[in-house]
């Protein structure tokens, strides 16, 4: 299991703050599962590998790895 001992804080709209809670309470869901799982898909949709905290590296799950352009390629 992760550990979950970090916090972000973010600012957003009161209206758009009760909206949300709303619907993750009628998905069954907390605030925070459904920002933890947004974040993840957003780590991954960009090719950002990590290892959660709590696990042992050899067992955390990869990523996919987006090419990386080449300094010269970027010049031609």
């Amino acid at each position: 299991m992760e550990l979950k001992t970090a916090r972000l804080t973010l600012l957003i709209d009161p209206a758009k703050k009760a909206a949300f809670e709303r619907l993750c309470a009628l998905q069954d869901l907390t605030p925070s599962q459904v920002v933890r799982q947004m974040i993840r898909d957003y780590l991954a949709q960009h090719g950002v590998s990590y290892v959660p905290s709590g696990l042992p590296a050899a067992k955390a799950p990869a990523a996919p790895r987006k090419p990386r352009a080449t300094k010269g390629a970027a010049r031609r």
